[in-house]
């Protein structure tokens, strides 16, 4: 393994942020972004984590909005839903969207036995799941629920997740876990559409040969290590889950070895990262050796990053929560599971990157009944107080960002702030 090479915190945090498309603004007068660039974001991040939660804006529309500003919410929906799909639905980082040409390198997963371990815990049979798929092939895309009130099953709800699952619900699920089935769009509540893989994937993504399980996996691992920019093995692992129970486990060390052989990733050694670790060879307390970070072939070093924006808590660049502490200092918890007297921060927090720091972190709600956007909360992070302008300088900013967050989600925003509260 060649030595190290050595990039200062600093580089490094610019390398992150251009390798995810967040280190430059946008073109002046360049117009609303399309579909193309849509696509081109899509692609570069790899996976878009989806989540229903809306308290602001459903967690998958957030991405694109951090990397192109305001744009069309339905371009996701255009995007996965239509003929020629650029994304369709996968189990990748959790339940996302991932561009079609992925969908091959994710045959192992859906060949893992996942499908027959929620038919089992369904209790469904073989005979309940193919008379589901054959109204499928039949009836072309539906709902569970359209499956449920157009053809009868005659099958009792199963539980799953504490959740009341019809047979049909339950079937489709079992049949999108080992691929037979793919998310043909979603509905306007929010509810999949699904529909036979073969209507739904371009015929090019169908006919691509199946790679085995560890040509795959290596695969995998350079996406992450390209949308990363510079990352650790856990943080590689991390971005489509993989070992544990995302499985791949023992394919992962070879594949890593490959792409540092073929030049792909080389060692790299961040000189001043927050604490978690310090630097590649120096023993931690109780002995433990600091993680290895690796650099993509790809990744640039800008001189400056300037985009300012929020981040949603799914957003690829704050997926792995320990590289976001080591790179940025942040410490982030999801806490809508969290009572709200035990909140450290809020209930859907979210991120302002400034530059190449994250200044400040605030909890944001639409309230859709008076048409208003809300900030509940408001904490400063320190480096706040070396940003430009100073802490004024950063409220300026945020306060440009949320008004124009809010004029894309349809919403007014008075400019009152919540008197901000410093993070230690």
């Amino acid at each position: 393994m060649p030595a190290p090479e050595s990039l200062t915190l600093s580089q490094a945090r610019r390398v992150a942020l251009a390798a995810q498309g967040l280190a430059r603004t946008g073109a002046p007068g360049r117009g609303e972004p399309g579909i193309r660039q849509a696509t081109e974001v899509a692609r570069r991040l790899g996976v878009i984590q989806i989540d229903s939660v809306n308290v602001l804006a459903r967690a998958h529309l957030m991405p694109l909005y951090s990397r192109l500003g305001p744009y069309h919410t339905d371009l996701l929906g255009r995007m996965s839903g239509q003929r020629p799909r650029r994304l369709t639905e996968a189990w990748a980082h959790e339940a996302s969207f991932i561009p079609v040409e992925t969908w091959p390198l994710l045959a192992w997963r859906r060949g893992s036995g996942r499908g027959d371990w929620l038919a089992d815990h369904a209790q469904l049979t073989p005979e309940i799941i193919e008379e589901v798929l054959e109204l499928l092939r039949l009836h072309g895309p539906c709902t569970a629920a359209e499956l449920d009130r157009q053809h009868d099953t005659q099958h009792p709800k199963a539980d799953y997740w504490s959740t009341r699952w019809s047979a049909a619900k339950a079937a489709c699920e079992v049949m999108f876990a080992d691929g037979r089935v793919c998310v043909a769009g979603r509905s306007v509540t929010f509810e999949r559409v699904y529909d036979v893989t073969e209507r739904v994937l371009p015929p090019a993504v169908l006919a691509t040969p199946i790679p085995s399980e560890a040509d795959a996996i290596r695969a995998l691992l350079e996406i992450a290590a390209r949308a990363h920019g510079v990352a650790t093995e856990r943080d590689l692992k991390d971005y489509f889950r993989l070992g544990g129970r995302g499985g791949g486990g023992e394919h992962l060390a070879p594949a890593l070895r490959a792409l540092l052989e073929d030049g792909t990733l080389r060692p790299v050694e961040i000189k001043g990262l927050h604490p978690g670790t310090q630097g590649p060879g120096t023993p931690r307390p109780g002995g433990q050796r600091a993680e290895q970070w690796y650099l993509h072939r790809d990744a640039t070093v800008p001189r400056q990053a300037k985009r300012r924006t929020l981040l949603a808590p799914f957003d690829p660049l704050v997926f792995e929560r320990t590289r976001l502490e080591q790179l940025f200092g942040i410490e982030h918890r999801l806490e809508i599971y969290t009572p709200a007297a035990k909140r450290r921060w809020g209930y859907y927090v979210y991120l302002f990157l400034d530059g190449e720091q994250i200044a400040a972190r605030v909890d944001l709600k639409a309230d859709r009944q008076a048409g208003l956007l809300r900030v509940p909360a408001l904490h400063l992070e320190p480096s706040a107080r070396q940003a430009e302008g100073g802490p004024d300088g950063v409220l300026t900013r945020l306060t440009a960002e949320l008004r124009q967050l809010a004029g894309w989600l349809g919403l007014a925003y008075h400019p009152e702030l919540p008197a901000p509260q410093w993070d230690a």
